[in-house]
This record gives structure tokens, C-alpha cells and sequence, in this order.
């Protein structure tokens, strides 16, 4: 049985363009940088064109060098647009409402943007709902501007449906506040929350309530069909081990590991169940789990500058020792040559 490879993820190249156009803001010509990382106009304009997570992160490591602003994240959310989210964004755009606009955009996340460790979610209750942005941490100079983007980003896109400013209720940022921490404040009403559980921002119920002067009923609902058409599409597994690996990533963290008995009441099927399918497919749970580690552990180690130990722990590993010396018996080689073999390569 071949295994899928696993990536980190990926995203729409639509949010290459807030960066572009930030940085000319800023007095720079963005068109070098992108052309170094391969994103001159053609691909720009490819349809449905994707970039992984690893390359936007260092694109945009590259781009806050070049301009010498590192809250280069946060002018690059006030610059989006719902269109830059691709299909999901279009229709994020004709919902009725800036509540269904949000949730809309967030549903259907997969379509412009894949994590493979977890995923954005949009949480309503009585009072109004969080907007959730997972990312990758730990929390470096490569991924805190894509957090400043994102949460940026959907208040400002929120915005220009309602036609007015928009600040959230609540911001609370999951690294601690960074030397442009004051920058932040004009997102938000109350005080910023730094090292909080999450990334997300807080919408109340007026805020969502307020009526889109553009929506279109038959338009919005035809919009809907296509996206969800998309992503039935995009989130097909053919088999009950792709579905496991799916599961795996956002299971392993924390220096531990999921067992069978977890995944299998994640799948609703007795454990023995799993093991008797996952026989019947010529593989067995602990496989799959090694897989997904190598497979994680060697992204990792070549498209990020994580260290091995913040690696060991995001792999569930007990110790930085224990991913070692797995490390080693999977690939023959240890982390740290593993890494420089592949930036030779590069």
C-alpha cells in the first residue's frame, strides 16, 4: 500500500497579493522578491493556484527584511479583500449578514488555505461567536505575520461589507506580545490578550447581525452549492487509513501520542473494528502512525527552522532524545544531518 506524502499544508496564492501591495505602501517594490520565490504574474494568475505554508512563511520572513517592519502582517490584513479567499470569499460576500459572511468564510477555509495540523473554526453562542485562526506554532519571525494577517485580515474584509470600521470585542493572540504589540490595539475595544489558548477575535451579536447591502439571495445560494461541491471534492478519502492520517496531525502534540482506541472514537467504530479494516487494507494503526510522524518530522525539518525539540514535542514525542533516535531509525539519519542534507539540495 503506497501512503500519501504529508505536507504541512498549503494556501490560495490570493494572499500573496495583500503582501505585494503592503510592501508598496511601504516604498518597496515587491516585484524582485516575488519573482524570487517564483510568483510573477502567470502564477499569479493561475486559477485555483497554491502555495505552501512553508514558502509563504518564508516569502514573508523575506518581505518584513526587506521593508524593516515587522507589523508588516498587520498592515497586510487591513489591505484584504474577500475576492483574495477565492470562492469562499466570493461568497462570504453575498451572505446576508456579516454573521453569515464570517461563518461562510471559515466553512468553507479548506478551499483557500489547508492546515494540516488543524483548522480555523467559527463558534457562535447566544452572545456572538469567536473567529478561531489555527496556526502552526511554535511562534517564530516566519509565522507570527500570518496570524497578524488572518485576524487582520477577516475584520477588515468584515468591514467592507458593512461599509463602516470595524473593531472585535475581543482579540486574544496565542504568542507573547512582540515588540510591535501596540499595534494590535486598533483591532479591538478592549485591552489585547498575548499567550492566550488561541488565536481569535470576538464578534458580538449586533456586529453579526448587521445587514449586507450587496447580498443576493439566488446568487448567494448558487455560491453555496459550488462551495460545497468544492469541497466534497477537496476532502474525499478513499481509503480508512487516509482517513486516520487526516485525523493523526492535529492528535499528536504535547510530548504525547494518540492510541487506536482515541482514533477510533474519533471514527465512531469500536476499536476492534479499526483494527480488523485497517487489516483488511493490509496496514495496521502503529504504521500509520509512524508514517505520519516521518513524514511530518522530515517537513519540518527541511521547510521550517523549528528546533528539533519544539519538532519532538509537536510530534508527541516524550522527549527530544525519543524523536532522535526515531528520527534516526526511520531515516537512517539524524535530524541535524537530515536538515543540512536537504539544504545542500536547495
Amino acid at each position: 500500500m503506497t501512503r500519501p506524502r504529508v505536507r504541512l499544508g498549503d494556501l490560495s496564492v490570493g494572499f500573496v497579493q495583500p503582501l505585494a501591495e503592503a510592501l508598496g505602501q511601504l516604498g518597496h517594490d515587491p516585484a524582485p522578491l516575488l519573482q524570487r520565490y517564483g510568483l510573477d504574474a502567470a502564477r499569479l494568475a493561475e486559477p485555483a493556484a497554491r502555495l505552501s505554508i512553508p514558502r509563504y512563511m518564508h516569502l514573508g520572513h523575506a518581505a518584513i527584511a526587506l521593508c524593516g517592519e515587522p507589523a508588516l502582517g498587520l498592515h497586510m490584513g487591513r489591505l484584504s479583500r474577500l475576492a483574495q479567499a477565492g470562492l469562499a470569499g466570493v461568497a462570504a460576500a453575498q451572505a446576508p449578514t456579516l454573521g453569515e459572511a464570517a461563518h461562510t468564510l471559515l466553512r468553507f477555509g479548506p478551499l483557500y488555505a489547508a492546515n494540516y495540523r488543524g483548522h480555523s473554526a467559527y463558534q457562535e453562542d447566544a452572545q456572538g461567536a469567536w473567529l478561531r485562526f489555527y496556526s502552526i506554532s511554535p511562534y517564530n519571525d516566519y509565522n507570527r505575520f500570518v496570524v497578524d494577517s488572518l485576524l487582520a485580515g477577516w475584520l477588515a474584509q468584515l468591514a467592507a461589507l458593512a461599509g463602516t470600521s470595524l473593531q472585535a470585542e475581543r482579540l486574544e493572540i496565542e504568542f507573547q506580545a512582540p515588540a510591535y504589540a501596540a499595534h494590535y490595539q486598533a483591532l479591538c475595544t478592549t485591552p489585547v490578550q498575548f499567550g492566550a489558548s488561541a488565536n481569535r477575535l470576538r464578534l458580538g451579536r449586533a456586529t453579526l447581525a448587521t445587514r449586507n447591502p450587496q447580498h443576493c439571495p439566488s446568487t448567494y445560494a448558487h455560491l453555496l452549492q459550488l462551495c460545497e461541491a468544492e469541497l466534497q471534492q477537496r476532502t474525499r478519502v478513499r481509503s480508512l487509513g487516509e482517513r486516520i492520517t487526516h485525523l493523526l496531525g492535529p492528535l499528536l502534540n504535547g510530548g504525547r501520542e494518540p492510541d487506536l482506541d482515541e482514533v477510533a472514537l474519533h471514527l465512531q467504530m469500536p476499536s476492534w473494528t479499526l483494527r480488523r479494516k485497517l487489516a483488511e487494507e493490509g496496514t495496521r494503526f502503529r504504521d500509520l502512525l509512524n508514517d505520519t510522524r516521518r513524514d511530518l518530522a522530515e517537513a519540518y525539518i527541511r521547510d521550517t527552522a523549528l528546533a528539533f525539540g519544539e519538532i519532538a514535542y509537536l510530534l508527541g514525542f516524550a522527549s527530544a532524545e525519543a524523536f532522535q533516535r526515531a528520527f534516526k531509525r526511520w531515516t537512517g539519519l539524524t535530524p541535524g544531518e537530515f536538515r543540512r542534507s536537504q539544504r545542500r539540495v536547495g
